[in-house]
């Protein structure tokens, strides 16, 4: 029997053939932290005895969370993590000179590489399978024994096949596609699993939408999200520096997995996630009729604040003015991904509809601060969890949606169809 990508990729590092299943120590090429999870992980270290990083240039921190600091304690967090990469002198440091969400700015920097096996304590690390590699979230202990160590413990995951057919839709993006799954297969539908994503629908997808298809296979309890690289992701990396020698690997046909499945995507709507689920996925024309008032758009994460979801935001908004009793915020990912949107004209557009342009930053998507939601407040968001209280008041709803449903419903002033505007 054959293997999958993600069986080849662990056999690759550990240099021999290895099966689901299997445990294993294994070589790590980048471990991420950033301003929440890493002075944890500092701490472990130091605990530890350790001294040195085992492998310094594949250690990166991303301040993104609270950056810039928004209150002592989180200044007191960033200020534990600049003082530990000073004094390792960390070649990929990461703050306010160089801000990005970690999942949106290491690939922008050719810092993840196909065929690596990444670790990082924040779950959506998984987003980083869009282009071939191993990635997924772990403990912030787990990330101080990679720190110490280069290495780290995993039992290889078995893989779940999800074949994507057809053409989308007007409207429809790579959101949707993992929405669409997720609504099928439920929060937990592959847990601890890896899901491969192919098919011609996949073929199709660009890299933004590749990258908001895997930072959400987490959603549905995955291990990670993958999939194989092609000509659109060699474009992808064509321009960049390349940290390492990219290792393509690719599925055998009799590959073993846990299951197919099959997605045709011909008739497939643009989908919003009900609270407080990401399962609770409606079409978008079902949700459209309910009148549901919006009080808060949010365009941004490190699942939809590309350059296209910008883009898109600009394109709906683009004459219109966002209705008078809702707020719309958009958190481009990185400073490149802001350069670029100011240059395209994107940023004039969102600033004179009425919207606010923040500085990249993950604070929204977790409640953290830049776009909390007040009692009883309702928001369509761009984000990947809806859980209850997830971004403000236990009582607020989220609504998880991609950037034109989001930028349709900034201008309705409720939940709205873009293809009805």
């Amino acid at each position: 029997m054959g293997q999958t990508i993600t069986e080849k990729i662990f056999s690759d590092h550990v240099g021999k053939e290895v099966k689901a299943g299997e445990i294993v120590e294994c070589e790590l090429d980048m471990i991420i932290g950033n301003d929440i999870t890493t002075p944890i992980s500092i701490k472990a270290f130091r605990e530890s005895g350790a001294k040195r990083l085992a492998k310094p240039d594949n250690f990166a921190i991303v301040l993104d969370h609270f950056i810039p600091a928004k209150d002592i304690a989180s200044a007191n967090q960033a200020k534990i993590s600049r003082e530990f990469a000073y004094e390792h002198n960390l070649k990929h440091f990461f703050d306010e000179k160089d801000m990005g969400i970690e999942h949106a700015l290491l690939p922008e920097k050719g810092l993840v590489v196909p065929g690596d096996v990444i670790i990082g304590a924040d779950s959506h690390t998984c987003t980083h399978g869009a282009l071939g590699a191993f990635a997924t979230g772990m403990g912030s202990t787990d990330l101080a024994y990679g720190m110490i160590t280069g290495k780290n413990w995993f039992k290889v995951p078995s893989t779940i096949k999800v074949v994507y057919t057809g053409k989308l839709g007007e409207y429809v993006y790579g959101k949707d596609l993992i929405l669409e799954l997720i609504r099928r297969i439920g929060v937990d539908g592959a847990l601890y699993k890896a899901l491969e994503f192919t098919g011609d629908t996949i073929e199709n997808l660009d890299m933004d939408g590749r990258f908001s298809l895997c930072n959400m296979a987490i959603e549905a309890g995955a291990k990670n999200g993958i999939i194989a690289v092609d000509e659109v992701t060699k474009a992808f990396l064509a321009d960049k520096e390349l940290a390492r020698e990219p290792k393509y690997h690719y599925s055998d046909e009799d590959a073993e997995y846990e299951k197919v499945i099959e997605i045709n995507v011909n008739s497939l709507e643009p989908v919003i996630a009900f609270p407080h689920l990401p399962s609770n996925g409606r079409p978008i024309s079902e949700a459209a009729k309910m009148d549901l008032k919006v009080d808060q758009v949010f365009i941004g994460s490190c699942t939809n604040g590309r350059l296209s979801d910008i883009a898109i935001a600009a394109e709906i908004l683009k004459g219109r003015k966002v209705a008078r009793h809702t707020r719309m915020i958009v958190t481009p990912a990185t400073q490149k991904i802001l350069k670029e949107a100011e240059k395209h004209g994107y940023i004039d557009i969102l600033i004179d509809a009425g919207a606010v342009v923040s500085n990249p930053t993950c604070g929204a998507c977790l409640g953290g601060y830049m776009g909390i939601l007040a009692d009883n407040e309702r928001c369509v968001s761009t984000t990947n969890r809806n859980f209850v209280g997830r971004m403000g008041a236990r009582t607020s709803e989220i609504y998880l949606a991609n950037s034109a449903v989001a930028a349709a419903s900034a201008v309705a002033g409720k939940i709205a169809d873009p293809r009805e505007l």
